[in-house]
């Protein structure tokens, strides 16, 4: 089958030929319907050998950690050949303290993953090494189904957290509404009673974040609102600052965007009095769950450019120079 994959730290992935996977007991086989891509993905190559070793990653392995598609065979309880399923993005053991609790996200055991260290869903099967990461999609479209695992669940993550905070009539601010802030977007309008206002320096984006029930638009966030929360999907010096300074006594500032910036201030005075700042990057089973129900009876827009598997390479550069025609990209297999 085609795959494509990185075969060495500091050199592109490409697309190569490997064999079929063939499930052990308890493992399932899915035939790819549709692999969503990532920012992070574009990172990988780039990563130090030195790195990537120390978080047990393994070269080759295919990229691709957006997934969904079709059961194969009868072999995995509780799901039949043919079952549409979306693949949970994060890996989790389902046994530690964390995974006990619903906070499979910081798992330690989540290092590696499909797509990240192990073969991930750029290729026309992907193997699944329990049914712990199935996750059925009933109605859903497999083929458009994988950004809901990663973008869509790591989103509603954020708004998750910060829903206790919000209060109707306020005001949350949404930072960056690319590909993971255009569903924030969209599950604080199905969620709460707050005005929203989307941020970002594309215009093509804070149109079609306003479609997507955003109040109010603009390029640029200054001075104190007195926004109830923050959820900064980008992550820069001139973000974090001028997020944090948006928030009221109490409000909820939440770093998702890994561009690497940092707080140049005093903590006392900077940090909301009574509020929180958190960071994550990444989602839950249950996140997912929900974001699928959400997806199912609630409306939840998935705006995708599809690409075919022919047109990977393609699809990565589009992705990388901010050039698609829609918030995130897919490659259809």
């Amino acid at each position: 089958m085609r795959a494509f994959r990185l075969t060495e730290w500091g050199k592109p992935p490409q697309v190569v030929d490997v064999p079929v996977p063939e499930p052990a007991p308890g493992q399932a086989l899915v035939r790819v319907a549709g692999c969503g891509l990532c920012h992070s993905d574009i990172t990988l190559p780039q990563l130090p050998a030195a790195v990537g070793e120390r978080l047990g990653w393994q070269v080759p392995f295919t990229l691709g950690h957006e997934v969904a598609g079709w059961i194969v065979g009868d072999g995995v309880p509780g799901f039949a050949d043919g079952d549409p399923v979306a693949l949970v993005s994060p890996t989790s053991c389902g046994q530690c303290w964390h995974c006990q609790r619903g906070l499979d996200s910081s798992c330690p055991n989540g290092r590696a993953g499909r797509g990240y260290g192990r073969d991930g869903g750029l290729a026309e099967y992907v193997l699944v090494s329990s049914a712990r990461s199935l996750i059925p999609l009933g109605s859903l479209d497999p083929v458009t189904s994988g950004p809901l695992t990663d973008a869509g669940a790591t989103s509603y993550h954020a708004v998750r957290r910060i829903l206790p905070r919000l209060h109707p009539g306020g005001l949350a601010v949404v930072i960056g509404v690319g590909g993971l802030g255009s569903f924030a977007v969209q599950f604080l309008r199905l969620l709460t009673a707050s005005r929203i206002l989307a941020v970002d320096t594309n215009p093509a984006r804070l149109s079609a974040a306003t479609s997507l029930g955003a109040d109010d638009a603009a390029s640029s966030l200054s001075g104190r609102l007195g926004a109830d929360a923050v959820l900064d999907f980008v992550g820069t010096d001139d973000t974090i600052a001028a997020g944090l300074r948006a928030l009221r006594p109490g409000g909820s500032y939440g770093l998702i965007g890994a561009a690497g910036g940092r707080l140049d201030a005093p903590w006392l005075g900077s940090l909301p009095a009574d509020g929180e700042v958190f960071t994550f990057q990444g989602s839950s089973r249950t996140d997912l769950q929900d974001v699928i129900a959400l997806a199912t009876t609630a409306g939840l827009r998935n705006p995708v450019q599809r690409f075919p598997f022919a047109d990977v390479e393609l699809a990565y550069s589009r992705l990388a120079a901010n050039t698609l025609d829609s918030p995130r990209a897919l490659i259809e297999l």
